[in-house]
């Protein structure tokens, strides 16, 4: 390729990336549904982004260590202390039965279903038993099941993706070296135990490095993040070069780690990570898709769709009935976990670094496992976004979508304003420091949140789990004002603050951005005042008018969602609408 096919290769697949997922948040579904048709089809119509030709046969070695990238930051958002008891063992038994049964299944079928022979239906098998996080974390937050079922899919689907691949390289070798899949002996066995050693020491020497640079030398976010992907990278290599596909496995263990160890204040949002990780998911997948030929799938078309069948249909619900056994998972639990087994980027990145080599040795039937996996990973990932949000919604796990507010103060206006959300249909919570003020709360019949329910929100390493709104209502503008800037990020909704006085002296209030609530002649002192003096909430239908002494404070959708008036934005309800007013008793 001369230089101006390679500057229009690498610029034509970062726009079709990034134009392929802009694409896919307006039509609100998962990335890879518009990601690999487009990826295919430029493909079919130009060679100029083909991978073998743009990067050559090193290919191979960029998919490994950006996927070990992308693994690293799943790690970051594995939290140990959201997997205990029955949780931890339903993800151990959907690892293991899943990996078992996928493998055996695949394998037993492929050679009848494709025609080729028992070493290339197991590659085919070992491929696909993973799933991966960047498929199924954008179908949970579309989805929006229950916390503990999310929990146990993440982590699946992150766990399986390092395992899956080792198993991947096991299974390569076996097939590659023989004229028959040889696992049967130990030395195999062995091999992995190798391998995941490897890959844990690599864990192990990057945890140390980013405990050093990142905890005693406190760099800052810029170059503490510089510091992590140089870290994930080298290491990932590394490993890598003493053992094919180790990497992978040391860059989840590093996340896993950092994430975990005490003192390691990892946040709960990552921007620039989060946005590296987005670009690279689709430049892999615009590249290995490119790769795919209309001529490859069109012979294994009809096979592969037999295969989806008996993955969805078959395999995965007999994985999750037989990892449910036992737990305390419900019928809808255990139904929609045997309902969410897409493939994902593992699966092709794999495929497309064993395909190869094995065309090369001269594997018959080696050709077909990148279009297969191609088709398998397209057509789970389109029937799961299809499908699993009503699936869900049958099965009864899907979380509320009326607001869920944490009211943050404990002063009489407060617990009046929360008296008055409950009465328009809202589950509310309240947090408050003083005691005396936690007694008025549960007084008045509020849910009191635990105690460290606001440390756990302001810890940057934790998300508020179940809280979709947080209201900071105390007399305290400047904890207002701070609480705001830190909770943000942590918390799955907006966050708001009652205003300061216009005339404020305090240290931060002033000066900080964030949503104010009611706008200025509503500010913290004014509404205490009013409520003092006999002001009181009332809740009315939206459909009647307001009464002019009377102010429109919330409203609440007929969907359940809290609309709050703010500084900026006034509201006017609609008729299905619950309107929350501040007037004369």
């Amino acid at each position: 390729m001369t230089g101006e096919d390679i500057l229009l290769g690498i610029a034509l697949t970062v726009a079709l990336a990034t134009g392929s997922q802009i694409l896919a948040n307006k039509l609100r579904v998962p990335a890879l549904i518009v990601l690999l048709p487009v990826g295919f089809t430029a493909g079919a119509l130009t060679d100029v982004i083909h991978p073998a030709r743009l990067v050559g046969p090193d290919f191979p070695a960029l998919v490994s260590l950006s996927v070990s990238v992308i693994l690293y930051d799943a790690g970051l958002g594995l939290n140990l202390r959201n997997l205990t008891g029955r949780t931890r063992s339903t993800v151990v038994r959907l690892l293991v039965i899943g990996i078992l049964v996928t493998f055996f299944a695949v394998g037993g079928i492929g050679p009848a279903l494709f025609g080729i022979p028992l070493r290339g239906a197991a590659m085919i098998g070992m491929i696909l038993v993973v799933s991966g996080p960047t498929v199924v974390g954008p179908l949970l937050e579309y989805v929006r099941p229950t916390d503990r079922l999310r929990r146990i899919l993440i982590w699946e689907g992150t766990l399986t993706d390092p395992i899956g691949a080792i198993l991947g390289a096991v299974v390569f070798h076996a097939v590659a070296t023989s004229h028959r899949v040889d696992l049967g002996r130990g030395y195999q066995i062995g091999q992995f135990l190798i391998s995941m050693g490897v890959g844990l020491a690599g864990g192990a020497v990057g945890t140390v490095i980013l405990w050093l640079t990142l905890h005693k030398l406190r760099l800052g976010e810029t170059l503490g993040t510089l510091a992590q992907l140089a870290t994930v990278i080298l290491v990932s290599a590394g490993c890598d070069i003493a053992r094919d596909d180790t990497g992978l496995i040391a860059a989840i263990f590093t996340g896993l780690a950092i994430t975990n160890l005490r003192g390691m204040d990892m946040p709960a949002r990552r921007p620039f990570l989060e946005t590296l990780v987005q670009m690279i998911i689709g430049l892999l997948f615009i590249s290995i898709s490119s790769a795919v030929t209309p001529d490859s799938v069109v012979p294994v078309l009809v096979p592969s769709l037999i295969l989806i069948a008996v993955l969805v249909l078959l395999v995965r619900p007999l994985i999750a009935y037989a990892s449910a056994w036992g737990s305390d998972l419900t019928v809808g639990e255990w139904g929609f976990i045997g309902w969410m087994a897409p493939r994902g980027i593992v699966a092709a990145s794999t495929a497309s670094a064993f395909s190869a080599t094995l065309v090369a040795k001269g594997l018959p039937g080696a050709a077909k496992i990148l279009p297969i996996t191609f088709l398998v990973i397209v057509g789970t990932v389109l029937l799961y976004a299809l499908t699993a949000a009503p699936v869900a919604r049958r099965l009864g796990v899907v979380r509320s979508a009326r607001t869920r507010p944490l009211l943050v103060g404990g002063a009489p206006w407060v617990i009046g304003l929360g008296k008055a959300l409950e009465t328009a249909g809202l589950d509310v919570l309240m947090w408050a420091g003083l005691e005396e003020e936690r007694e008025r709360i549960t007084t008045a019949g509020i849910e009191l949140a635990h105690g460290e329910m606001l440390a756990t929100a302001t810890n940057p390493r934790a998300r508020l789990e179940g809280v979709t709104a947080v209201f900071l209502l105390t007399d305290d503008d400047d904890f207002n004002a701070l609480a705001s800037t830190v909770i943000k990020d942590n918390v799955r909704g907006p966050v708001y603050r009652v205003g300061p006085p216009r005339d404020s002296h305090g240290v931060v209030a002033p000066y900080t951005g964030g949503d104010i609530l009611f706008g200025h002649p509503l500010v913290r002192h004014r509404l205490a005042a009013r409520y003092e003096h006999g002001a009181r909430f009332h809740v009315q239908p939206g459909s009647e008018p307001v009464p002019p002494d009377r102010d429109i404070l919330f409203v609440v959708r007929a969907d359940g969602q809290l609309v709050p008036v703010t500084g900026t934005r006034t509201i006017t309800p609609l008729p299905d609408d619950t309107a929350v007013l501040m007037g004369s008793g």
